[in-house]
Formats: C-alpha cells, sequence, structure tokens
C-alpha cells in the first residue's frame, strides 16, 4: 500500500473514530439532525444550514461557541476547492513580508495548510479551548475557515477583525471537489461517479454545501462591509495578481511602499505564491494534514474552464441555469473560462 492508500485509509478511519468517540450527550444533540452520506463515503450532517462533515462537526461547534476574535485578526475564508491554499500563501506573505527575510519565506520549508490553520480542521479538532496565543508565530493572528458567514461566531461578525474570502466558478469547483473526494474514498468504495457527484452538487448535497449559500452569505456580507470583507474571485487572481495583491495589501493594512513596488515585491510575492511554484515545493510533496489527508492532494491543475473537459452538454445547460437562478438580482458574476467573454452574470 502507497503511501496516498495508507493517508486515505486513515482518514475513512479518523471519520468512523470521531463518530463512536462522541459522548453521549453530543450523540443526543445531533440524533434529530439530517444525515447523508459525504462524496468521500463519511458522513455528512446538516447543521444551521449547512452539511457539516461529521469529522469536524464537534470541532465547528466548539470553535463557533468558545472562538475570542481580537480586532486584529485576519481571517481566510473560503468554500472548499476554490483556492484555498493560493490564498492561504498570499494572505501569509502579504500581511507577514516585513518579518521575516525574504530568501527565508516559511513557505520554503512549510505547507500553507501549517502557516494559516483551519479552525474546525486543525486547532478544535482534537481539543475544545486550544491556546489559539502560541499557535501563531507571527503577529496580527491569522486564521482559517470553511464555514459559512451565517455560522461565525459572533465575535467574528461583532469584532474589528478583517476576512479575506475567495470564490471560484461552481464548474470549476465542482470537478475539482469531484475529483478531490474520490482520492479520499476508502479503496473498498467505488468512487461517486460523475452523474451521482452532479446530483448530490446540484442539490446542495457536499461538505460545506449548498455552495451558492456559502458564496451569496460572504458576497452580500462584503457589500454591507466592505471594510471588514474583501471578496476574491479566482479567476481575476489568475487574470491579473499584482493587482489584486496590492487590493489585498491595502486591506490588511500593510500597502507595499513605492520603494517595495519598484523593487519587484508583489510580482516577487506572486511568483512565489503561484500554484506551479507551491505544487513544485519539496514540502508539499510529502507529508499529511492533520486530517490525514496528503499534501499532494491540496494540487491539481488550479486552472480556469477545466470543467469544460468532464461536463456533458445537459450538466453545462442545467448548471447555467442554476447560476442565474441563485445569482438572480445579486450583482455577483461568474466567469466560467479564461474568456472574458464567457460569463454568467446575474440580470
Amino acid at each position: 500500500m502507497d503511501t496516498a492508500e495508507i493517508s486515505k485509509a486513515r482518514m475513512v478511519s479518523k471519520s468512523h473514530d470521531v463518530e463512536s468517540s462522541w459522548d453521549d450527550e453530543f450523540k443526543k444533540l445531533v440524533q434529530n439532525f439530517p444525515k447523508e452520506r459525504s462524496w468521500a463515503g463519511s458522513n455528512l450532517y446538516f447543521y444551521q444550514g449547512f452539511w457539516c462533515p461529521s469529522l469536524v462537526l464537534k470541532a465547528f461547534i466548539s470553535f463557533q461557541k468558545h472562538f475570542q476574535a481580537f480586532n486584529s485578526d485576519v481571517i481566510v475564508a473560503t468554500f472548499p476547492k476554490c483556492g484555498t491554499t493560493w490564498l492561504k500563501a498570499l494572505t501569509f506573505s502579504t500581511l507577514y513580508r516585513n518579518q521575516f527575510p525574504w530568501d527565508e519565506n516559511p513557505l520554503l520549508t512549510f505547507g500553507p495548510h501549517q502557516l494559516v490553520r483551519f479552525f474546525e480542521y486543525d486547532l478544535y479538532l482534537n481539543n475544545p479551548f486550544p491556546d489559539l496565543q502560541n499557535v501563531c508565530a507571527y503577529q496580527p493572528r491569522l486564521f482559517s475557515t470553511h464555514a459559512p458567514y451565517a455560522t461565525l461566531p459572533t465575535s467574528i461578525k461583532d469584532s474589528g477583525c478583517k476576512i479575506v474570502y475567495i470564490c471560484r466558478n461552481p464548474m470549476d469547483m465542482f470537478i475539482s471537489l469531484w475529483l478531490f473526494a474520490a482520492k479520499l474514498r476508502d479503496k473498498n468504495r467505488e468512487s461517486l461517479s460523475l452523474d451521482e457527484a452532479f446530483d448530490k452538487f446540484y442539490h446542495g448535497i457536499f461538505a460545506h454545501g449548498p455552495f451558492f449559500d456559502h458564496v451569496l452569505g460572504y458576497w452580500k456580507a462584503s457589500q454591507e462591509n466592505p471594510n471588514k470583507i474583501l471578496f476574491l474571485n479566482f479567476e481575476d487572481l489568475k487574470e491579473d495578481m499584482d493587482s489584486h495583491l496590492k487590493n489585498l495589501a491595502m486591506f490588511l493594512g500593510v500597502p507595499f511602499t513605492d520603494d517595495e513596488e519598484k523593487q519587484g515585491v508583489v510580482e516577487k510575492i506572486a511568483k512565489i505564491c503561484s500554484f506551479e511554484n507551491l505544487k513544485e515545493l519539496e514540502v508539499n510533496k510529502k507529508g499529511v494534514h492533520t486530517t490525514g489527508i496528503p499534501h499532494t492532494h491540496f494540487f491539481r491543475k488550479g486552472e480556469v474552464g477545466d470543467w469544460s473537459n468532464y461536463l456533458t452538454p445537459f450538466m453545462i445547460e442545467c448548471l447555467e441555469k442554476l447560476i442565474q437562478e441563485k445569482l438572480n438580482g445579486s450583482g455577483l458574476t461568474f466567469k466560467l473560462s479564461s474568456k472574458t467573454s464567457n460569463n454568467i452574470a446575474s440580470p
């Protein structure tokens, strides 16, 4: 059995073990939650409007109840497979760029998920009261989450902390999630077919779904409070990294100086954090995440429009109609390919 298979087995086992370890009080709490199978084969529980993986359900509730945000905190919030790893690297390198020598960027020796740690998938996973004072090597504190906006702890929403959010067109996100789930599925279980996954995706049944509720929650909040939430688009970042990095730095309160721009600091950050570079770093080719997922699984193609290699004409038509329906009147636009003419916007 190779490393990937061993890690896959650990992931499935860990999800099962988590539920077995739940105490009677917690089992009673979740017994009436709607339940479905995830694409990888473990359980999903419908909690406060989204499908939460059993692996992190208890951790998520602990985070929700106990986390106390500082006004200086920065939170990277994403939907899975929308550029999470990439955004963590960009935010880390931009926010802390003056706190370490350039040729000693920690990204060279630690993966993005080790440097910007998840609340529910890491910090609270095995401890309902983690010592958050000592988990961040740099200041201000920088964390991440897949939580929908409506479910965030009150202290995050009511404090002065900042949230950086990234979304991705749902067609590419769907294909990326389907292929990712196949890697995590128990080898004794058949992978979900594209048709089966599409049906679940269409009805919002997958980890942290429904997708549109998640995206629109942060979109609307960013429209209401743009000084607190920076809403980024994966496709826009791919198209014009430099200008979006400058906007990110400005939003975080660490704008690039004229000297930094002349010295090419913006371009250096874009280069070291590029998908291609991160994928080839030795640190991202070995080891596993706290959840048991190999670091290599977090890197596939990072392309725009790869969905066209998988989706059938029927699926494309269904998704285009669904996108128009869900985005209706929101003002949000999705770019479905690198060609700017191939967009779907709300009417």
